[in-house]
């Protein structure tokens, strides 16, 4: 009796739609990419029921030919690959030919198509099993209804979540394919209320607006940047707009959204002490890049990518946006209350907006108000200050009279240096609040400073340098460091001596499952030698490699923290006036090492609608 058996294709069909049809998200995911393949310029996603319902996809693509609509729903049956040279080259999002047999087999589904200039048909599946196929009216693209989802597969609808959790789901998978197709309108409706419209312009702002909000996207910074093999641009979040999770991090190869962990990180290496701990920026991060340097091809449903040169795209990506950061001026705004308005669309509100000023960010519109106002701000000391004629801003300098006509001199070109931004701007102190706060002012409005996060960040930067100089250089010890591990601990760290060696720390046997050290290298801190060294050595048994990098960065904002003048600590006028000076000279002044914020303005227009004189 034969035991081995081939599969039929409904089974095979509902056995590769446990891979691809995961939940309602995956089978949008698969029809609106599908979409997006046949060349669409309008995509509309109707839902129902959290899609468990309904979810229908009608775009205005290219359309199916009749001869091909039945064998699009056959196992492997695709019009994106012909050979293997094909399927190393691949530029689509859909090529391995199983999402719509797969969904087909779980769901009942109609599909009405019609390709330029020929008559439409419609094809009926229920549980993958052909029902109808007939000619139908259709215009050109594609209409697909898929019902009753895993109605014939309880065991699956059993693990779908609420309907919100679901719900959450589509609009993640919309929201994401939406930011890497700008140049297409994509509407997304559950029930009766819209979720998300684009207009499909190709302002990648607008769609971020849409998404995240308008105030959101107004505050992005835009990133660009290449090497010899990767090309990144996109958009990321100002270090004080963060979120609970990773889920805002999108990026994008080739045009396809994937999940990876590595990019990931690279881009929370780029906000390195930028953000607090447990909290992660919004970015979009678009790469483009040969595709024989990436495999599509690993993943069911195209979500995980294999990468060459992996390294140097996270470098790059990296350093992209640290050197963005230190291009712009990262002072927060205090929040400020404003009155409801009439509610315009973004494109509207970004031309009609008063245009802002690079350096201060203050509406040029109010200028006037603001110089008005200055005096009442500075104290006379400072205001006198201000106007003497070496220190004098160029704005209130007086101006040349009409009549006056100066010799001019000849016209040279000149290659204009492009300067970046004041990272803090002069300030004058005020005083100091509850001994925490220091209180500073200038032309531009009210400042707030955390006087121990505005140190901490001074000595960071300091300690950072002064390890990263230490090379070849140990301590020896007066009293050895004794440690302890469990056996199998013991008998992987011995494997791992050499590595350990390699950064300085010489391990000796001693007793059973022990170690003593007698001497380090020279730039661990005083007193924690023995937490070093056991970091060193966890990072051994996880990673298989000692990271001297981030351990020495560690110390450092260890160190600092220690150093830094605390909260409650009452200042001399001297002595916050020094701390103002160094922070101004500090490389990032605006957050902790740990990502708080150091810095908080008002603007003199902030203050003012505060107080209701400019409404």
């Amino acid at each position: 009796m034969r035991e081995i058996v081939e599969l039929n294709e409904t089974l095979s069909n509902k056995i590769a739609a446990g891979e691809v049809v995961e939940r309602p998200s995956s089978v949008v995911k698969e029809l609106v990419e599908n979409s997006l393949d046949a060349g669409s310029t309008i995509i509309e996603i109707k839902v129902k029921e959290a899609g468990i319902g309904e979810i229908r996809v009608i775009d205005n693509g290219k359309g199916i030919g009749e001869e091909d609509v039945v064998t699009a729903f056959k196992r492997h049956a695709t019009s994106k690959i012909k050979d293997e040279h094909d399927l190393f080259r691949i530029r689509t999002l859909g090529f391995r030919g199983e999402a719509l047999p797969s969904i087909a087999s779980v769901s009942r589904l109609q599909i009405v198509t019609a390709k330029e200039g020929e008559d439409g048909t419609k094809v009926i599946l229920d549980g993958g099993k052909l029902v109808k196929h007939e000619k139908a009216k259709a215009r050109k693209g594609t209409d697909i209804t898929v019902s009753d989802l895993f109605y014939n597969t309880p065991a699956r609808l059993k693990y779908v979540k609420s309907l919100h959790t679901e719900m959450g789901h589509i609009t993640d998978v919309v929201n994401r394919l939406a930011l890497s197709n700008p140049n297409v309108s994509i509407r997304l409706q559950h029930h009766e209320r819209i979720l998300l419209h684009t207009n499909g312009n190709g302002d990648i702002r607008q769609v971020l607006a849409a998404i995240y909000g308008k105030n959101i996207a107004r505050n992005m910074i835009p990133i660009r940047d290449r090497s010899l093999d990767f090309s990144i641009e996109g958009y990321i979040s100002r270090p004080e707009i963060t979120r609970a999770s990773r889920n805002y991090l999108s990026v994008l190869i080739n045009g396809r959204f994937i999940k990876n962990y590595s990019l990931a990180k690279a881009i929370l290496e780029g906000y390195k002490t930028l953000l607090p701990i447990g909290r992660f920026p919004i970015a979009l991060i678009a790469v483009e890049m040969d595709p024989l340097l990436v495999d599509v091809n690993v993943h069911p449903a195209k979500l995980e990518v294999r990468l060459s040169k992996e390294q140097e795209l996270n470098e790059l990506i990296a350093t992209t946006i640290k050197q963005a950061f230190k291009k712009e001026q990262l002072i927060p705004q205090g929040s400020v209350p404003t009155a409801p308005k009439k509610q315009t669309s973004f494109q509207t509100e970004l031309e009609l907006e008063p245009s802002k000023d690079a350096k201060t960010g203050d509406k040029q519109t109010y200028q006037h108000q603001e110089r008005f106002t200055r005096e009442k701000l500075l104290p006379v000391h400072e205001m006198k200050k201000l106007y003497e004629p070496a220190d004098q801003p160029e704005a209130f300098k007086a101006p040349v009279p009409d009549e006056v006509k100066l010799p001019q001199p000849p016209p040279v070109h000149v290659e204009e240096e492009v300067q970046p931004p004041e990272r803090i701007p002069a300030l004058y102190p005020i005083g100091q609040m509850h001994g925490t706060y220091i209180l500073a002012q200038n032309e531009n409005g009210l400042y707030l400073i955390d006087q121990h996060a505005a140190q901490e960040r001074i000595k960071y930067e300091y300690f950072r340098e002064k390890l990263g100089r230490v090379e070849n250089e140990w301590q020896q010890l007066l009293v050895p460091i004794t440690l302890e591990f469990s056996g199998d601990e013991f008998i992987k760290i011995i494997e791992y001596k050499e590595e350990l060696m390699k950064v300085g720390v010489l391990l000796e046997e001693f007793g059973m499952n022990s170690f003593i050290i007698r001497s380090h290298p020279a730039w661990f801190p005083k007193g924690q030698e023995k937490m070093i060294v056991e970091q060193m050595i966890e990072q051994l048994l996880t990673m298989k490699k000692v990271d001297v990098k981030k351990l020495r960065e560690e110390a450092a904002i260890m160190m600092s923290c220690k150093a830094a003048i605390k909260a409650n600590r009452h200042l001399r006028d001297d002595e916050i006036q020094a701390l103002l000076d160094e922070l101004r000279r500090a490389e990032d002044p605006f957050t902790c090492p740990h990502g708080r914020p150091v810095i908080v303005h008002f603007s003199v227009t902030d203050l003012e609608k505060m107080f209701k004189r400019i409404m």
